[in-house]
């Protein structure tokens, strides 16, 4: 919904958060991952949760909310809390704020006393999340504190230990060590959002005198669509992928009647140098594993030319699929997604032109599309729409354009073969499969949240589950890597089965998915194969396979039949059973992967 895009109008959002939940709730196969959100306030939340459910919906993500009192965050988080342990929270968000610090440094304190009350802050602060994550099991968020709008020493409250502002800053660093020594903990970052909104409106007293707001009220929408973009990532609704226009969007000009050599690009000129920062800016993303690709209206040549510039940042290396051509660029995008085997909704598409940006929007709903005008301000339109939120890096992520680009070579590979098999067996593939390993669960959790396409049952798990089900006598699971003679694809596929039945010899299907980047390479078959013989380890006689239909996971409905299984029900929605009997005459279904092989 365009209203809730960055850049967003706040006063309209507060005023017609009825309206905008309504649309939301009405619009047509619109399909919502139903999520149960504690807030624990020490302020009043009530208009940040209501802001933040827009949000939410805006993302697919149904909220249900349990909202503490006004300031017992610490109270209703850390004591025995019946309502809240019947609530079962999927997310827990602890809103606190500069003025629930009731323990400032004195002028008169010793650097010992000083000490004494952060230690005090700190350990209460790390006591409560230590205990919300034991009790409840689930990712917590927490705001850090915002700078306090006075200070008493001026600019000298910054550096003396005695300041307001030095306090502060001391505290949120205790925050950060330990974001940084525990997963499923985030940290909301309300000292950036307050100065870039401007402290002075933010802190404006008279929220907090007449409602116990710490945020000014027209504020109050920037903080939860903070909010709002660490919960979609944690649930695996990030953007993946840049689709770029070229002309006045990498560059200055329009390199086919300009030239390379007169685009705007380079040191030269302060326009030259605003288009460098923000080719700088995009080839950063890689760091995260940020997919860069190209749409252009452009003769292939003339596009290429621009990118062999001396000084140009970015290199036709650096970019996964490049589509330079005269075609419609809903056409391209379409085309580049299907290459890329990712959804369309996938990427955000980068144009200086409003109607190349509305023709995306009219014919391809789900794809991000910025409003950007003036390349000045490109950098901070796409850095605050929090298109790629970072709530987990794995190694996967720092190589995700190696990969993508290795596949480029598999397929170019495959057309000197006329026979598939002889193709995949030249791949010289590895597999490893195994039980989920502490080494691989917060990319496991990141598959479960991302995969889409070939994902059968559209379960999300965070990491604290994917921990949680690892550990359970009664689930099954298996993790599967895939690499070849061009690289590495890491972990690509999973599966969970939970043991049941009367004599529990039967596995109920959780979750079974795979990475749309190795379809066609008979990984979902050795899976199969491991699948079985840990099933038959374990007294399995009889496997049950559920598929859920969603728009995205159609490629996968008869997945199981592919497999072997047994359709036994389907009901109204599509909704299926599958069964797979395990006997002796089980005959292994794939021979191009050498799994689990030593060395």
């Amino acid at each position: 919904m365009k209203e809730l895009e960055y850049p967003f109008e706040p006063e309209t959002l507060i005023k017609k958060k009825k309206s905008l939940k309504r649309r939301l709730l009405e619009e047509p196969d619109k399909k919502f991952i139903e999520k149960k959100i504690a807030i624990l306030g020490g302020e009043t939340t009530e208009n940040i949760k209501l802001a933040l459910e827009l949000f939410l919906l805006n993302y697919d993500i149904r909220p249900s909310f349990y909202e503490s009192e006004y300031n017992q965050y610490y109270e209703d988080g850390m004591f025995p809390n019946p309502e809240l342990e019947a609530f079962g929270p999927d997310l827990i968000y602890v809103c606190t704020c500069v003025r629930n610090i009731v323990d400032f440094p004195v002028l008169s304190d010793s650097k010992e006393t000083v000490e004494q009350k952060r230690l005090a802050v700190v350990n209460k602060f790390y006591g409560l999340w230590d205990h919300l994550a034991a009790t409840y099991h689930c990712p917590i968020i927490q705001n850090n504190f915002e700078y306090p709008f006075f200070r008493l020493m001026g600019n000298k409250d910054a550096s003396d230990y005695h300041g307001r502002v030095n306090f502060v800053t001391m505290l949120n660093c205790a925050f950060y060590e330990y974001a940084q020594a525990h997963d499923n903990f985030y940290i909301c970052d309300v000292n950036y959002i307050s100065a870039s909104y401007g402290l002075d409106k933010w802190a404006e007293p008279y929220y907090w005198h007449m409602y116990k707001y710490a945020v000014a009220v027209p504020a109050i929408p920037y903080l939860s669509f903070n909010v709002a973009n660490i919960i979609k990532s944690i649930y695996g609704k990030n953007k993946k992928a840049f689709n770029l226009d070229m002309d006045n969007t990498l560059w200055g000009g329009v390199v086919g009647d300009d030239g390379a050599d007169n685009i705007e690009i380079g040191q030269e000129t302060s326009l030259a140098q605003t288009y460098s920062e923000f080719q700088e800016y995009l080839k950063l993303h890689k760091q995260l594993g940020v997919l860069l690709t190209v749409n252009s209206k452009n003769d292939e040549a003339n596009a290429l030319s621009g990118l062999e510039r001396p000084d140009s940042i970015l290199r036709k290396e650096d970019f996964v699929n490049i589509k330079a051509n005269w075609n419609p660029k809903n056409i391209n995008l379409a085309e580049t997604a299907q290459e890329m085997a990712l959804l369309p909704e996938s990427f955000v598409f980068v144009d200086d032109n409003p109607a190349e940006r509305a023709i995306i929007e009219a014919q391809m709903p789900g794809v991000a599309i910025p409003r950007i005008d003036g390349v000045e301000h490109y950098i901070q339109t796409i850095d605050k729409s929090g298109f790629f939120e970072v709530t987990a890096m794995s190694q996967d992520d720092l190589k995700r354009t190696e990969m993508y680009q290795e596949n480029a070579k598999r397929s170019q590979s495959q057309a000197a073969f006329t026979n598939y098999e002889d193709y995949l067996k030249s791949l010289e593939m590895k597999g490893e499969i195994q039980s989920f390993v502490p080494m691989y669960m917060s990319r496991i959790a990141q598959l479960t949240n991302k995969s889409n396409q070939f994902n059968l049952t559209t379960k999300r798990y965070s990491q604290t589950d994917i921990e949680e089900t690892a550990k359970d006598p009664d689930r099954i699971t298996l993790y599967g890597k895939l690499g070849d003679k061009f690289g590495d694809n890491g972990v690509v596929s999973i599966v969970i089965g939970r043991i049941g039945g009367e004599n529990r010899d039967e596995l109920h299907m959780e979750l079974w998915l795979m990475s749309c980047r190795v379809l066609k390479r008979d990984m979902e078959f050795a899976m199969m194969d491991e699948l079985v013989e840990k099933a038959k380890a374990s007294g399995i006689k009889k496997l049950i396979g559920y598929y859920y239909p969603t728009a995205k996971n159609a490629m996968v409905k008869d997945f199981y039949g592919l497999q072997g299984f047994t359709k036994v029900s389907e009901d109204a929605e599509g909704n299926t059973t599958w069964e797979f009997i395990i006997d002796d005459s089980y005959e292994k279904k794939q021979h191009v992967i050498a799994v689990n092989e030593q060395g």
